[in-house]
């Protein structure tokens, strides 16, 4: 049975992850549909032909599908940009939104130069699970400077594309 309480809800045997969740009288727990939001930096929609040898040989989108089944009873929404300003925008968005549980960014080459997505982060309310698929300080130098780390909820960083999957579980 499925119910509908401002929120969508559904009926699970146990709540993954830490997920909100209630125990009814029938031993099931309702747990409460999260919204969890990807926002992805520039060069990001090169996945899969950009650099494999450190970024893999697997498209974002190829790997989104695949997160959104591991995932089910959770929304996540992908974006991509390589504009800072639209980046900006569409965090702005999210958190304006009321409907965004937490943010997955990866903000790409803007970790290491934009103070502008850095406040940002600082401004808004909804939480923040930073992803870098390379190890970012094990490479060039100017790849070890972060701008906006201080200012999310956490960083998972050279795990990889499964960074996003375990931002997501942090998120929960």
């Amino acid at each position: 049975m499925i119910k509908t309480v401002g929120l969508f809800i559904f009926r699970c045997k146990i709540p993954e992850f830490g997920a909100k969740s209630e125990k009814n009288l029938s031993g099931m727990y309702l747990c409460v549909m999260k919204h969890i939001a990807i926002v992805n930096g520039p060069n990001l929609n090169l996945l899969g032909t950009r650099e494999p040898e450190i970024y893999g040989g697997q498209s974002f989108d190829d790997y989104f599908q695949g997160l959104q089944a591991r995932w089910l009873g959770v929304t996540l929404t992908a974006f991509q940009s390589n504009v800072e300003g639209e980046i900006i925008n569409e965090l702005q968005r999210l958190a304006k939104s009321g409907t965004c549980d937490g943010i997955v960014l990866n903000a790409a080459a803007y970790s290491h130069t934009s103070i502008a997505i850095a406040d940002t982060l600082k401004a808004i309310e909804t939480p923040v699970i930073l992803v870098h698929i390379s190890n970012v300080f094990s490479r060039e130098t100017e790849r070890k400077t972060d701008l906006i780390v201080a200012s999310a909820r956490g960083l998972i960083c050279g795990l990889g594309l499964s960074g996003y999957d375990l931002a997501v579980r942090a998120l929960m």
